[in-house]
């Protein structure tokens, strides 16, 4: 299963869903809240060539985008096969 990162803030509702996608799957994932670490935002900028808006999510090196795109992964079958490498 490949590494899943997901850059959020507690206050994001879809931040809350991509995670709760996520989990639901039995997706382990490493949360940054670039609340508590604002300095990770201009990290997360530069990944995901300067969107700025969370959730940020990047499933080993590949970055999937926001919520929308992974939900898009799922509905076309296409995420469990990014997951598993």
């Amino acid at each position: 299963m490949q590494n899943v990162e997901i850059y959020s803030s507690p206050l994001c509702g879809y931040c809350h869903a991509a995670k709760r996608l996520l989990t639901s799957k039995g997706v382990a994932f490493h949360e940054i809240n670039v609340l508590e670490e604002p300095a990770r935002r201009s990290e997360m900028m530069d990944r995901a060539h300067g969107r700025h808006t969370v959730p940020q999510i990047f499933v080993g090196d590949t970055h999937v985008g926001g919520y929308d795109d992974l939900a898009a992964l799922e509905r076309e079958g296409k995420l469990d096969p990014l997951l598993a490498g």
